[in-house]
C-alpha cells in the first residue's frame, strides 16, 4: 500500500506547529534530574517511561510549558558529545548569581559572565557534558570587563 499525496496541502494553522521539547541522552538519569531540578528549579512532569532499553524523563519550569526530555540507553553504551548542535539556553535576571548557583549544582564553568551587546552570557557543561548557555539581557548597564 502507498501513500498518496493530498489534492491541497494543509496550511500552517491547520497543522498547529508548537516547539514543545528538547532531548538530552544522558548517562546517569538521576544524577542529571538532580542537578536539573537543584540547579533550575525543574520538576518531573509526568509519568517516566521505563522500556527494557530505554528510559526517559520529562522536565518542565514550574512556570512553563516547554519540556526538557532526558532520554537514557540501559545498556550503558558509549555516548559521545557532537558538535552539530548549540547549548540548551536558558534566560535569568541576574547571570553571576545563575552561573555560581550552576557551579554548585555540579556544572562545569565553560566561559564566565561576559558583556555582548544588550547581554550578558555565560556558558556552563552539565554532570553530562551537555552545554548550557546563560543569557540575562541588560539595559543602561556598563559592559563588564
Amino acid at each position: 500500500m502507498t501513500a498518496t499525496a493530498p489534492a491541497t496541502l494543509p496550511t500552517m494553522a491547520d497543522l498547529g506547529f508548537q516547539l514543545n521539547f528538547f532531548k538530552l541522552i544522558v548517562t546517569d538519569m538521576q544524577a542529571i534530574i538532580d542537578f536539573y531540578a537543584g540547579a533550575f528549579g525543574m520538576v518531573e512532569a509526568g509519568p517516566r517511561v521505563d522500556l527494557p532499553e530505554v528510559e526517559e524523563a520529562m522536565l518542565t519550569m514550574p512556570q512553563g510549558r516547554f519540556t526538557l526530555v532526558l532520554f537514557r540507553w540501559k545498556d550503558e553504551r558509549t555516548l559521545t558529545q557532537g558538535s552539530a548542535h548549540g547549548p540548551v539556553g536558558f534566560l535569568t535576571r541576574d547571570i553571576d548569581a545563575a552561573f555560581a548557583r550552576l557551579l554548585d549544582h555540579g556544572a562545569r564553568a565553560l566561559r564566565t559572565p561576559f558583556a555582548m551587546g544588550p547581554m550578558k552570557i555565560a556558558f556552563v557543561a552539565d554532570p553530562d557534558g551537555h552545554e548550557i548557555e546563560l543569557v540575562q539581557f541588560v539595559r543602561n548597564e556598563p559592559p563588564s570587563a
